[in-house]
């Protein structure tokens, strides 16, 4: 690609958040780190977490962890607790995951950057799409390899 084709893919925006990462990057440090040291460069002072339900204990490790910096909510996948029906309309009793409500909640406390961790897929794209700031994911669901997607790309066939 040429850099006039380039420069159309990427507005300031998105130019401002690629050298934010560049700046924030440090050779050995972990993920979690670096999304701390990308939050710090970028002036983030509201950090948002939307997690699954089976994950309270590593999203709020990773609240502790950022809030010695940084203003951070969390919120589970079952908030507002819709069922099955309400959502869906079908038959089916249970609480639905709620996506679109995690990015709402985060939009109403003014987060500046957002986490994803463990959301299922479908969930995630709903998420990303609906979340009002850029979105980092810190950890996939992969149920049977215990959220090691590698794992499963290793072994396929």
């Amino acid at each position: 690609m040429e850099a006039r084709e380039i420069n159309k893919l990427y507005d300031d925006h998105s130019l401002e958040i690629m050298q934010t990462a560049e700046d924030a990057y440090e050779r050995g440090s972990n993920r979690v780190y670096e999304l701390k040291n990308f939050a710090r460069k970028a002036g983030i002072k509201r950090i948002g977490i939307a997690h699954c339900v089976s994950m309270p204990k590593e999203a709020d490790s990773v609240k502790q962890f950022l809030s010695d910096e940084f203003d951070v909510y969390t919120v589970d996948c079952k908030c507002g607790k819709v069922s099955k029906h309400e959502m869906l309309g079908c038959e089916g009793k249970g609480i639905m995951c709620n996506p679109a409500g995690q990015a709402e909640y985060l939009r109403e406390n003014n987060t500046e950057l957002n986490i994803s961790m463990g959301l299922c897929v479908g969930h995630d794209m709903i998420f990303n799409q609906k979340s009002s700031s850029p979105v980092s994911t810190l950890v996939v669901k992969d149920r049977p390899t215990q959220n090691n997607p590698m794992e499963s790309i290793h072994n396929l066939k």
